[in-house]
């Protein structure tokens, strides 16, 4: 005799997985179970080919960290993929050609980062030129009492700052150094025609116009080192480099170098090449200040995150356009 019960609620939610460390996906975790079906690796001892092969093959949705290098490899071992949403803003973790080819969407971040990436960049180059970390390890270990000069800072106001990068950070960044009193110019693929800031074409000619460059740019083949030697000595002996971007967008060992020598005078670096990992001289550079990659770290950003992500996964099962698509080229 047939049963009248309803099947498992859990069978009728759609399924996704979680790629990626789950820190930031467990603070919503309740809320995206009451919602989807979601396939957590990290719970399984099976290594991540072996779990996708075994458990992922019909799974149409995918959540990625952007920590998570989303390869063409592992593309194949989600057949029925048509969808990523990633938590980050960035997208050089995910193999966008093997996505367009495979005709998988994908949905970013957005700007809901923006704003808090931007303040991060302010802070670090207010930290930099006003010296506040160099300071509190002043006053923390004692020196004041026993060594009343302190250095002088450098005032913010009036710096021209370069930002490499004129999207939705750039533009917040450029908003508030203006507030400040700094002349803004810029680095781009192209040039916004609705903006008054200067426009350089060169990224070495902004070097040389600029006493701040703040790094906002996608990594990408183009922009790899982009940030090399020559453009560290044409930013000059009392230039600061800022970077919010990707690590590697700039050349991190000829970035030390130019430290050490005294090239170039200051760095503020939430990102690195290596990540986790840091060159030990940097520890060493009082005209370093470092941050762990956490530019997008607030309570605030991540309330909104979670709507997003949970508003583009329920548009997809829904055949609802997404809420923040990336173009298709």
């Amino acid at each position: 005799m047939a049963s009248n019960q309803p099947p498992d609620a859990a069978q009728q939610l759609p399924e996704i997985i979680v790629l990626g460390p789950p820190s930031v996906f467990r603070a919503y975790d309740g809320e995206f179970s009451s919602r989807f079906q979601v396939l957590r690796p990290w719970e399984s001892q099976s290594p991540l080919p072996q779990f996708l092969a075994d458990r992922a093959q019909s799974t149409r949705a995918a959540l990625c960290s952007g920590a998570f290098s989303l390869s063409a490899a592992i593309l194949c071992n989600l057949p029925s993929l048509g969808l990523i949403v990633t938590t980050s803003a960035g997208l050089d973790h995910i193999d966008l050609t093997e996505c367009r080819r495979r005709g998988i969407a994908v949905a970013s971040a957005g700007n809901i980062f923006s704003a808090d990436v931007a303040d991060l960049a302010v802070g670090l180059l207010l930290d930099l030129l006003r010296k506040i970390s160099t300071g509190n390890r002043f006053v923390r270990d004692g020196l004041w009492p026993r060594q009343a000069e302190y250095p002088l800072g450098v005032k913010v106001g009036g710096k021209r700052v370069g930002i490499v990068g004129l999207g939705s950070i750039g533009v917040e960044v450029a908003k508030r150094l203006e507030a400040f009193g700094c002349a803004i110019s810029y680095y781009s693929r192209k040039k916004k025609p609705l903006v008054s800031y200067a426009f350089y074409p060169d990224i070495y000619a902004l070097a040389l116009n600029s006493d701040v460059l703040v790094l906002c740019c996608a990594l990408t083949e183009q922009t790899h080192h982009m940030i090399n030697r020559e453009v560290m000595v044409a930013l000059g002996k009392d230039g600061v480099i800022v970077n919010i971007a990707r690590g590697a967008v700039i050349d991190e060992k000829e970035l030390v170098c130019c430290l050490q020598q005294g090239e170039i005078a200051a760095a503020g670096l939430d990102v690195f090449e290596n990540e986790p990992r840091v060159p030990n001289e940097l520890y060493e550079l009082d005209s370093v200040v470092l941050s762990p990659h956490a530019a997008v770290f607030t309570e605030e950003s991540f309330t909104e995150l979670y709507q997003l992500m949970a508003g583009n996964l329920e548009a997809f099962f829904s055949n609802r356009p997404l809420l923040s698509p990336i173009p298709d080229e």
